[in-house]
C-alpha cells in the first residue's frame, strides 16, 4: 500500500511538470497591452514629426544649391585694420570667400548672439576651407584694435579666418553702407535706453565671392527666423561659392 502511494504521488508530480511544461505563456494583461501600443504610437508620431521638419531643410538647401547665387554688388576698396593691429586692404580679401557681419563691442543687444552664430559659422567650415569672417565694427572710437582683441578672443577666434575690422568712421560706414549693405546708425542722446545703447544696426550676415562681389544676404535674428537653417543655408552657399573661379 505505502508503495502505491508513492508510485501515485511520484505520477502526480510527473503529470503536473508536464502540463506546466506544455502551457502557453499566459495572455497579456489589456492594460499592459494597451500602452505598449501607446508608447510605440508615440514614437512613430515623434519618427515622423523629426523626418517632416528635416525634409524640408535638406529641399531648402538642395534648391540653394542647384540656383546660381545672384550678383548684387561690387565690393569697393578700402583699407582698414584688424584685431592684431595689421592692415587688411580689399585686396587682401581677393580670391577668398567672405561672410560679414557688423557689431559693436559694448553692444547691450544682439551682437553677443550674432557673434556666437559666426562662431559656429568658424566651427563649421572644413580646415580647408580659405573662407573668412569678417566683423565690422560700428564704434571704431571705442574699439580698436587692442579692444577687439580681447572680444575675439571671448569667442576663440582664428585670427587667421576671423578678422575683426576698425579704421575712420567714415570709411567703415561707406564700406557698410555701400558695399555691403549693413546698416548702422548712431542713436541721438535722447533716444538712447542705457549708456551704451548707441547705435542700430543691422543683423544680417553677407556672403561675398573671391572677385569681391556682394553674392548674398541673409538674416540671422528676429521673430520666424531659424539660426541653424540659417547657418545651413550660409555654409551651402560659402560652399558653392568656393567652387567657383
Amino acid at each position: 500500500m505505502a508503495r502505491l502511494q508513492s508510485r501515485r504521488r511520484h505520477q502526480l508530480r510527473v503529470d503536473v511538470h508536464r502540463v506546466l511544461g506544455q502551457q502557453r505563456p499566459l495572455a497579456l494583461n489589456p492594460t499592459r497591452r494597451k500602452t505598449g501600443w501607446l508608447v510605440w504610437a508615440g514614437l512613430a508620431l515623434l519618427l515622423a514629426t523629426l523626418l517632416m521638419a528635416f525634409l524640408p531643410a535638406q529641399l531648402r538647401l538642395r534648391q540653394a544649391l542647384g540656383k546660381p547665387l545672384p550678383v548684387i554688388g561690387q565690393i569697393a576698396e578700402f583699407n582698414l585694420t584688424n584685431q592684431n593691429s595689421q592692415a587688411v586692404p580689399q585686396a587682401a580679401l581677393r580670391g577668398h570667400v567672405w561672410v560679414a557681419d557688423i557689431i559693436f563691442t559694448r553692444c547691450p543687444g544682439p551682437c553677443l548672439k550674432m557673434s556666437r552664430q559666426m562662431k559656429e559659422l568658424q566651427q563649421g567650415l572644413s580646415p580647408s576651407s580659405h573662407t573668412k569672417l569678417v566683423t565690422l565694427t560700428t564704434d571704431p572710437d571705442f574699439d580698436t584694435p587692442a579692444v577687439l582683441k580681447t572680444y575675439s578672443e571671448r569667442f576663440n577666434a582664428d585670427p587667421n579666418r576671423w578678422l575683426f575690422l576698425t579704421g575712420p568712421k567714415t570709411e567703415i560706414a561707406k564700406l557698410a553702407a555701400d558695399s555691403l549693405k549693413l546698416t548702422a546708425l548712431e542713436k541721438k542722446p535722447e533716444e538712447r535706453e542705457s549708456p551704451n545703447d548707441l547705435f542700430i544696426h543691422s543683423t544680417i550676415f553677407v556672403l561675398v565671392d573671391k572677385q569681391a562681389r556682394l553674392r548674398g544676404v541673409f538674416e540671422t535674428t528676429g521673430e520666424g527666423v531659424d539660426p541653424q537653417r540659417v547657418k545651413g543655408e550660409i555654409l551651402a552657399g560659402i560652399h558653392r561659392l568656393e567652387r567657383e573661379p
